[in-house]
């Protein structure tokens, strides 16, 4: 059985989607974009173009829908310790800024 996959964003539920990912599908949460650099099985932020995939096309935002043949979705792709540092950044700056 395949894991299920979640959105590498904010780790809602993807079972509502269709298998292939097309490229314009959206998570129904956060409606953030799944056929993505951030997504893929082969995303390597440490690797100068960000893929372990030779042959990938160059894409310079990993979070935007791309068409990228060697797209593979990740079932791993949540990171909630990621997420959880995004929220503390974004808490800082609020409170620099005094926004509430």
């Amino acid at each position: 059985m395949a894991a299920s996959l979640h959105c590498y964003r904010c780790g809602a539920s993807l079972d509502a989607l269709t298998l292939p990912l097309a490229r314009l599908d959206e998570c129904p949460k956060c409606h953030a974009q799944m056929h993505v650099c951030r997504m893929c099985t082969r995303f390597a932020p440490r690797l100068p173009k960000g893929c372990t995939e030779d042959d990938s096309p160059e894409v310079r935002d990993k979070k935007s829908a791309n068409f990228c043949d060697y797209f593979r979705p990740n079932p791993k792709a949540y990171d909630p310790a990621e997420q959880s540092a995004d929220q503390g950044a974004r808490a800082a700056l609020d409170a620099l800024f005094k926004k509430k």
